[in-house]
């Protein structure tokens, strides 16, 4: 069976809180048996696989950095597997495409364009209150209404990876 992956959006900048929250979330989430997929570079990205290599339950392949250039060798290098696309920031797309769910954990526009596309493409998007930027804004939120549910609300990094275990139960008993 394969495993589920699970995207991690967020902040490229140095907000400690987002980056705590990242770190938190990326090894609690290799921990409940899931792989991560990012933008492949700093901030956020590298907070999140930092922690995910920091689990016991870490195995090489753990971590995808699906970067915006078209050199390897410009992913952070705490990623396992990198996929550069050459595509700026349009590999947004392939970030939130390549999960079975999102976490939002700070950032940006391009964090808010993530959570656009999540959206969007009917992602189950979680956002983390406590990290602030454009997760902490959206966290609770409906985009539009072309979706009845709304961004899931999660206070840290505990309660996220808490509402993506619920989510895939219910989702595996359908």
């Amino acid at each position: 069976m394969r495993r589920r992956v699970v995207s991690i959006i967020g902040t490229a900048g140095k907000d400690d809180e987002a980056l705590k929250q990242a770190r938190e979330l990326g090894r609690m989430l290799i921990d409940a048996g899931f792989r991560i997929v990012c933008g492949g570079m700093t901030g956020v990205m590298r907070a999140a696989c930092t922690g995910a290599r920091s689990s016991k339950s870490y195995r090489e392949g753990d971590c995808v950095g699906i970067i915006m250039t078209a050199n390897k060798d410009d992913a952070d290098p705490s990623m396992d597997i990198v996929i550069p696309t050459g595509m700026g920031l349009a590999r947004n797309a392939i970030v939130v495409a390549s999960g079975d769910a999102v976490v939002a954990v700070g950032g940006g526009a391009g964090t808010l364009s993530e959570i656009a596309l999540a959206w969007s493409m009917e992602k189950k998007i979680m956002a983390i209150e406590k990290s602030g930027g454009w997760a902490g804004k959206m966290s609770g939120q409906r985009l539009d209404s072309r979706r009845m549910d709304a961004i899931v609300s999660c206070k840290d990094a505990s309660q996220a990876t808490e509402a993506i275990m619920e989510f895939f139960n219910k989702d595996s008993q359908k």
